[in-house]
């Protein structure tokens, strides 16, 4: 039987919307990948913080963050690998050969954007409350 195609536009894009809940590391690797659970365990310890210890709303928010900027950078490291080196970590049972389009370089681009703000905005608000007590918002 030949195993699943699993295609490299599809899973940045997973990586993209979704990549803060893990989505795309179960496309890839199924159900028991131990860093798509890590991803995944953001959301309860996002409701934990909330729930019980009533920080700083940003502070409750930071897991979640983390856990998208981790998938932002996830996305740009599947998009950019070489067809080749994909189809031989991820399709050597299929039978088919990935052959990427234009969607791939539009979907990397909005992930560098999407990635960028979050990750900028993230650490200047960080910033703005460890050094100024969240003076400026």
């Amino acid at each position: 039987m030949a195993a699943t195609h699993k295609n490299k536009t599809v899973a940045t894009l997973l990586a993209l919307l979704l990549g803060g809940f893990g989505v795309h590391r179960f496309y890839l690797k199924g159900g028991a990948d131990r860093l798509g659970l890590l991803h995944l365990c953001a959301l309860p310890v996002t409701g934990i913080l909330y729930g019980a210890v009533k920080p700083h709303p940003f502070y409750v928010m930071l897991p979640l963050l983390v856990s998208f900027i981790a998938g932002y950078i996830e996305a740009l490291v599947i998009g950019l690998t070489p067809d080749e080196k994909w189809d031989a970590k991820h399709n050597q049972g299929s039978g088919r050969q990935s052959r990427s389009t234009w969607v791939l370089p539009v979907l990397l681009v909005i992930t560098m954007l999407a990635g960028a703000i979050v990750l900028i905005g993230t650490m200047a608000r960080l910033f703005d409350i460890l050094f100024t007590g969240g003076a400026f918002g």
